[in-house]
């Protein structure tokens, strides 16, 4: 299932490439797995919505050929086009700022596909931003999701290992499978075709945990307490209808 991305990262020039452009479990081990749930080739119009430093985007582009629009919130259009360069995606891949949560600037039905990973939970926990993506993608046309998750929703019941790490930015983003379906459920216009744990959550952490990053030193700390018991990765999938 990993073909792209263990061939990838087997170059030391492109591990250390991942090492510095991961912002959380690594996402181009989890674009990889989200996409084996998808059909995609290179005469598809892609918004990557959440990018980061663009590791999703270059799976996108180098394996399947698709178009990109590399779209983020928090890093610059110029440092991740300087990236895609570097990587020989620059005329497959747009990088462009957006904030998510005022609105795209796209027209609708303009995207074949709306694919955001480790981005979603950070503007998508409210019953009005999914029904809000919907009229970007066309009829036939697919929104593809994965993100960190919980096995179970705490509530107020956080387990003593986990309380010196949580805070009310995780209470707030941080859910369960079930929690985001019934989120899902409330929009019109799109049919879920998938939901499921990730496979490659335990791995897609521990390379994380190998990252250069300034937050990785804590999540070490985390994810040690954490011992595989409360952690997931959420997938979701929707057709739109």
């Amino acid at each position: 299932m990993y073909t792209f991305t263990n061939q990838f990262i087997s170059n030391d020039k492109n591990a250390e490439f991942l090492k510095a452009a991961m912002m959380g479990p690594n996402a181009l081990r989890v674009t990889e797995e989200l996409t084996s749930h998808l059909n995609i080739n290179e005469n598809m119009r892609i918004l990557d919505l959440g990018c980061g430093c663009g590791l999703s985007t270059i799976l996108l582009a180098k394996k399947f050929g698709a178009c990109v629009f590399a779209a983020d919130l928090w890093i610059s259009p110029t440092e991740n086009y300087e990236r895609f360069q570097s990587i020989g995606i620059d005329d497959k891949a747009v990088p462009i700022f957006v904030d998510a949560t005022k609105g795209l600037p796209f027209a609708n039905g303009y995207f074949d596909l709306l694919f955001t990973v480790d981005a979603y939970h950070y503007f998508g926990d409210t019953a009005e931003m999914l029904p809000s993506l919907i009229p970007f993608v066309k009829k036939g046309g697919y929104i593809a999701v994965a993100i960190p998750g919980l096995k179970y929703e705490f509530e107020k019941n956080v387990p003593d290992e986990m309380q010196p790490f949580w805070n009310s930015e995780m209470e707030r983003t941080l859910h369960s499978l079930d929690w985001w379906k019934d989120l899902w459920k409330m929009a019109e216009g799109i049919e879920i075709v998938d939901s499921r744990e990730m496979a490659c959550c335990r791995q897609a952490w521990k390379e994380w945990q190998t990252g250069y990053h300034p937050i990785v030193a804590d999540d070490i700390k985390m994810m040690e307490a954490e011992g595989g018991k409360y952690f997931n990765l959420v997938q979701l999938i929707a057709k739109i209808i």
